[in-house]
């Protein structure tokens, strides 16, 4: 029997860069999984959204697609957006859908790797920005995937947000600096550049962030991530019918 389709959503941006990021992403992932019918979706700002995707999919007449969120952390998006497009299939085949990347320690792999890239060195205290939430579930997972962070680097890790949520961005940024009398980096919390890339770099170099890191990105660890996230959810499909 062919394993089901993997229908990976991602936010979506207007910036093309966001979308070329993410086929990256999946291009890593196809070359790990050769034997996966491998797609993309958006849940805006980008197309095909995830209706269509999982249209397409289904159109194969094969098992029911594992949709992947390329999300970071749970929120509205999740659980309403994404949920509703996975359910209420006219055929009975409903997709299931795997939770978000973060938190996760392939992440703090991914993070580690990007800081190290931009010349942070090891100690060097850390302002992970994410977008932002009023989701208290979202706040929630971005705080641990912080600490996760911290645990691995042995530096302070504070975590920050670029709209909804606090301390804001430069408002951590500039405690962090006053703390610890020293040099501060800034790890964006996001997977590609976009609008909110563009405003945490720009907040960064603003409130005197000596690095500003680059977006996770078609890191290796995250293609061995969204891979994970989708074994998990056909094997727990495959327990359900069975």
């Amino acid at each position: 029997m062919r394993p089901s389709p993997l229908v990976a959503v991602a936010h979506g941006s207007r910036d093309p860069a966001g979308q070329r990021t993410v086929e990256a992403l999946l291009d890593a992932v196809r070359e790990r999984r050769p034997d996966l019918d491998v797609r993309a979706a958006y849940v805006q700002n980008a197309s095909p959204d995830l209706r269509s995707a999982l249209a397409d999919a289904r159109s194969s007449d094969g098992p029911g697609a594992v949709v992947v969120p390329l999300l970071l952390s749970r929120g509205y998006h999740v659980a309403v957006d994404i949920a509703r497009a996975a359910g209420g299939s006219s055929d009975g085949r409903d997709a299931v859908v795997a939770p978000p990347l973060g938190p996760d320690g392939l992440l703090t792999e991914a993070l580690a790797d990007r800081l190290a890239e931009a010349g942070v060195p090891a100690g060097a205290p850390v302002v992970l920005a994410a977008a932002g939430s009023s989701d208290p579930d979202a706040v929630a997972d971005v705080e641990e995937q912080a600490r996760l962070l911290a645990d691995l680097r042995r530096a302070p890790v504070v975590d920050a947000y670029a709209t909804a949520g606090r301390p804001s961005v430069r408002e951590a940024l500039v405690d962090l600096l006053t703390l610890a009398a020293g040099p501060v980096a800034v790890a964006p919390y996001l997977l590609a550049p976009g609008h909110f890339a563009t405003v945490v770099g720009a907040v960064g170099r603003g409130a005197a962030a000596t690095w500003v890191a680059a977006p996770i990105g078609p890191h290796p660890a995250l293609a061995d991530l969204v891979l994970e996230r989708y074994r998990s959810a056909a094997d727990r499909s495959r327990a359900a019918v069975g």
